[in-house]
């Protein structure tokens, strides 16, 4: 079997309306497409962007190969002279996106593409699948890391995953999240994000018994290792036996760090009691770990417990984001250039309100507070617009539009950046620590309130008096 092209990992119509855009001869017309989501996972405040760089590299490699125009060809539907226009695709239009690790919100462009229409056709399924996917997990992740209270959460799922690549690129996105590490050595090897652990309870059943396990691993691995203390009673052998090897093999080397990890029973009473265990053992220094089956809201109350637990390994509900598996990011046309170029406005009208798109080409901005430094709010402006932040500045919440906030003492920041001008990118990817230390950052940006896990606060995202009206007239004439 021949490797994999990621150009054909599209739905089926975006070839046959691309097929159909060469034939009616709109295939070189410029049209603007948005991605944005209409709802946070997990009911949270915010989203946390991840998946950029996978676009990116696709964006790059985008071309069709011999094989794969034989098989279009050999379902029969599709014209030959569009079958040789692929034979030289390749993307020649402009990308914007918001930077990944930034927190983002319901119905705000995260990324924009300008393209000629088959080019913006074709990318949609691969465009929205890197982002929804690594978006979805960083969310997760940041969530569970907020939990943890600033003690550290590795990534364990890659078992669990639902592929290779959701395990990879889900570690992936769980680093830009907040996790410090992974278990998944090729997200290392490929990313950087620094992978490591221990021992499985095979280990320890591999050997004659519990302390001839400890003992070898600890002679090979002296380095700050972990040793798994649950494969048969926690309390009264794993414990024990830990205890006793580290002050065989670890303190004669003048090594006190070290750490145990717990992956059964209760937690919060088995971590209070193994704490007790090491302190009066003199091993202070030595960290314990705590896994199995965890999500931010075992952690919350793990911490509410007053467990004693260091560092924290989630699997299956973060790789998967178990209880809100779908993020629902959406590809919506926006507007279209028209002979002249100028740009023409596009709406999407539904029954559902919740589903009524923002049209034209726009920009989007982030407000902050100059003295707290925190976000206030976000407004989306027309591409021709600018916003003076040293004049007074208001915005309406879009849900209640009697309800305005004023701004005064504030800095405007675009969020939607330059990625590929004319199909060249013009963007620098940042190292993936950057990624993650910025997300950090500008998570740190946000109120309290809106980070909450139940009942956030509505985080204000505007439309700027333009857009608006702009709206009101494309649904006054569509029969809103």
């Amino acid at each position: 079997m021949r490797q994999e092209n990621l150009a054909m990992l599209c739905d089926f119509y975006e070839f046959t309306m691309s097929n159909g855009y060469f034939k009616n001869g709109l295939y070189q017309t410029n049209v603007y497409f948005d991605v944005f989501f209409r709802k946070v996972p997990d009911n949270g405040g915010f989203a946390i962007a991840a998946g950029l760089q996978q676009v990116i590299d696709y964006i790059r490699d985008l071309h069709f190969e011999e094989e794969d125009i034989a098989y279009l060809r050999a379902k029969g539907i599709f014209d030959e002279a569009f079958l040789r226009y692929l034979a030289d695709f390749h993307f020649s239009g402009d990308m914007y996106a918001v930077p990944e690790g930034t927190p983002v919100f319901p119905n705000e462009p995260i990324l924009t593409i300008k393209a000629p229409a088959i080019e913006a056709q074709l990318v949609e399924t691969f465009v929205l699948l890197s982002l929804n996917h690594q978006t979805l997990i960083a969310t997760k992740a940041n969530r569970i890391v907020r939990a943890a209270q600033g003690r550290a959460v590795l990534e364990f799922g890659s078992r669990r995953a639902q592929g290779a690549s959701g395990a990879v690129l889900g570690a992936r996105a769980a680093y830009i999240g907040g996790c410090a590490g992974t278990a998944c050595t090729l997200t290392d090897e490929l990313y950087g994000v620094p992978a490591g652990g221990t021992m499985a309870h095979a280990w320890i059943q591999m050997f004659d018994s519990e302390y001839d396990a400890f003992k070898a691993y600890c002679e090979m691995y002296p380095d700050n290792p972990t040793l798994l203390v649950d494969t048969y009673n926690t309390l009264k052998s794993g414990v024990p036996n830990a205890i006793k090897v580290f002050r065989e093999v670890l303190l004669p080397m003048g090594k006190t760090k070290c750490a145990i990890r717990l992956d059964s029973g209760d937690i919060s009473y088995l971590s209070k009691k193994a704490r007790k265990m090491l302190d009066d053992a003199g091993l202070t220094d030595c960290t314990i770990t705590a896994s199995n089956a965890l999500d931010e809201y075992l952690i919350r109350d793990l911490m509410m417990q007053g467990a004693q637990v260091d560092t924290f390994g989630v699997g299956e509900r973060l790789i998967t984001s178990a209880q809100s598996p779908v993020f629902g990011g959406v590809y919506k046309l926006v507007a279209v250039e028209d002979e002249s170029g100028e740009i023409v406005p596009k709406i999407k009208v539904s029954e559902n309100t919740a589903k009524i798109t923002n049209p034209h080409f726009k920009k989007l901005y982030r407000y902050y507070d100059r003295e707290s430094g925190k976000a206030l709010a976000d407004e989306l402006c027309v591409w021709d617009e600018t916003v003076d932040d040293t004049k007074p500045h208001t915005i309406f919440d879009p849900n209640a539009t009697w309800k305005t906030k004023t701004l005064t003492d504030y800095t405007a920041r675009e969020l939607l950046v330059p990625i590929f001008q004319n199909g060249e990118c013009v963007y620098t990817q940042p190292s993936i620590g950057d990624i993650a230390a910025y997300c950090k950052e500008q998570v740190g940006l946000l109120w309290d309130e809106v980070k909450r896990f139940e009942n956030p606060h509505t985080y204000y995202v505007d439309l700027s008096e333009k857009l608006y009206a702009i709206k009101n007239i494309l649904l006054s004439v569509y029969g809103m």
